[in-house]
């Protein structure tokens, strides 16, 4: 029977399902991001491989397919790969190359045409280059484009000729695309030995966000480059005034809204960045997002306005620029031995952030519920005095080994109780010591600030005080939202109002939900037409100008995709609300 009919019977979701969630879980290519820093977080997703299913099995793997090779210039590192058994199989993307919509690596080069160097850039893949004979990106040019000496040391194939400048077809867009971006952020490394550079790159790699963050004297132009590519900086959406800024907001308002051909005019004056704040990464370092920008200034469309870990007024920061001298000192910095001042570690210098993570879980037990309180059985009130009135750690609150984070005490079963214990409850019937300590303490080595605290609860626990609050925030949101759809409406009602006001409708336009005739031909249009008639009615709205057709088809689009925005983030928000931080089942 066709009404039967429904997406579940004609597919089952099973197997796809099934495969997607074992290729995220335990397949070889799924890794958990390496987030220790921004540079590493770029790497790991730049990262090649040729381990997996379908590749090769490390122990199988030998030198020649572990060596480098004469197709790996400009689309794969030559440099930066693993030391150990993956060394080879392990590589990193060129800092230009892309990979193509046939899965090919593909990397850009300028046309040359007789003896002349275009602008003109065009992506080869390792089987086109074959056939030609490609210049250095370094070699001197005049004015007009042509090569200034009489050969040019160029690449063919496997081979380095010396070439006359009408026998070049391609050339280098720069020295930088041979290598990675870790490694073409190394300066000088022409000159460093390619054992050194290889540990280097993968070095910088695991550097620690630092307190206080600087950036390099001596970089090679490309820190820049990667802190905004790496995603953990905040850049303008689109330009502007900053109307406001701390550490937690960011207020910038659009100056020129509704005037560029791919402007929204329905989209908010107003673009607000929130900032991250002691987030922990996946690897216990700190995310924090600092403002570079301050009220006033103005700001580009993808400019920085706020740094994040190891950035340094948007340029990647992975160190500090400590003086270094390289000298003889009574034999304490004897081979590979250091010495350094006492200022670096007073001055924080080298000081990072770690966040961890501690959890408790209160549980109905045979014995009764676990119970989390303050109450906490032989536990001094000096033990306790950085607990609030329902057993949990304050913000704020200076931790070490062995403190209260949360107070929890679990029923004890009889078989626990000591014989005196038994006599005691059989005199005098005594339950309140019937429970004993579970608490969460800090463990061993561990000591620090609590930056967060999260309660996560079963909802059906909730009593009505709270249900009344969370249905005052949910009326809230909804108030706020509707005028922020209101406001779209005001918006589309302007633009158009002039325009389309007098004019006659050349069809009739029925409303498809309640069949109910809407705009009829040969009426002129009100102002009451734009402000009451649903988005999808007004789309198919039609008049004699062509011009004003497609400036209506388009506002009409623009106004109905934002409202459509507007109204999905408000019920995302109203779910959460409701939801909370409610526990997983189980």
């Amino acid at each position: 029977d066709d009404d039967q009919l429904s997406p579940q019977n004609l597919v089952n979701p099973k197997p796809v399902s099934a495969v997607i969630k074992d290729f995220f879980g335990r397949s070889q290519l799924s890794h958990f991001m390496d987030q220790i820093n921004p540079l590493a977080e770029l790497t790991h997703k730049r990262r090649l491989s040729a381990l997996g299913p379908g590749g090769l099995s490390r122990e199988r793997a030998g030198f020649e397919v572990r060596d480098v090779h004469t197709t790996h210039y400009g689309r794969i590192c030559p440099i930066e790969t693993p030391e150990g058994p993956n060394i080879g199989l392990m590589a990193s993307l060129s800092t230009y190359a892309r990979i193509n919509e046939y899965g090919f690596l593909e990397t850009p080069y300028r046309k040359v045409a007789n003896g002349r160097v275009s602008n003109d850039v065009e992506m080869l893949s390792a089987y086109d280059e074959d056939n030609y004979t490609i210049a250095q990106a370094n070699a001197p040019l005049d004015k007009r484009g042509k090569f200034v000496n009489p050969s040019v040391l160029s690449r063919h194939r496997g081979d380095f000729p010396q070439a006359d400048p009408s026998d070049v077809d391609y050339m280098d867009i720069s020295p930088k695309q041979l290598v990675s971006v870790a490694a073409a952020l190394i300066p000088f490394l022409e000159h460093d030995d390619a054992n050194r550079a290889l540990m280097g790159s993968n070095m910088q790699r695991q550097a620690v966000p630092l307190l206080k963050t600087e950036a390099p004297v001596v970089g090679t132009g490309l820190e820049r480059v990667t802190a905004k590519n790496a995603g953990t900086v905040v850049k303008a959406d689109r330009s502007g005034v900053v109307e406001y800024a701390d550490s937690d907001v960011i207020r910038i308002r659009h100056t020129k809204r509704g005037q560029g051909p791919d402007d929204n005019p329905f989209r908010s004056e107003e673009d607000v960045y929130y900032l991250k704040k002691f987030t922990r990464s996946n690897q216990n370092t700190c995310i924090n997002q600092k403002p570079i920008v301050k009220k006033g200034d103005k700001v580009e469309a993808g400019e920085i306005i706020a740094d994040g870990p190891a950035t340094d007024q948007g340029e990647l920061a992975l160190g500090r620029n400590a003086l270094v001298a390289f000298m003889p000192w009574e034999g304490y910095n004897f081979e590979d031995a250091i010495l350094i001042s006492e200022e670096l570690v007073t001055g924080d210098a080298f000081t990072s952030v770690h966040i961890q993570v501690f959890d408790l879980e209160a549980r109905d037990t045979k014995l009764g519920p676990e119970e989390i309180t303050r109450d906490i059985p032989n536990v001094s009130e000096e033990a306790l005095r950085n607990l609030d009135e329902s057993g949990i750690v304050r913000l704020g609150a200076k931790v070490k080994h062995g403190d209260i984070l949360v107070g929890k005490v679990t029923p004890k079963g009889e078989t626990e109780l000591a014989p005196e214990e038994k006599l005691l409850r059989a005199i005098f019937g005594e339950k309140a010591e019937d429970v004993r300590d579970a608490s969460l303490t800090v463990p061993p080595g561990a000591e620090g600030v609590v930056v967060d605290v999260r309660v996560c609860s079963r909802r059906e626990k909730t009593d009505s005080g709270s249900r009344s609050a969370i249905s005052a925030q949910v009326q809230k949101v909804k108030r706020e939202y509707q005028e922020r759809i209101n406001e779209v409406r005001t918006t589309f009602v302007k633009l158009l109002k002039d325009d389309l006001m007098g004019l006659r409708i050349l069809d009739d336009v029925v409303d498809h939900k309640t069949d109910e005739l809407v705009l009829e031909k040969g009426k002129k249009i009100k102002v009451s037409h734009l402000e009451k008639a649903d988005y999808g009615v007004l789309a198919r709205l039609r008049v004699e100008d062509k011009k004003l057709q497609q400036k209506v088809t388009r506002l009409v689009n623009m106004a109905a995709m934002e409202e459509a925005k507007l109204i999905a983030f408000r019920d995302s928000q109203i779910e959460m609300l409701r939801k909370g931080d409610e526990l997983p089942p189980g």
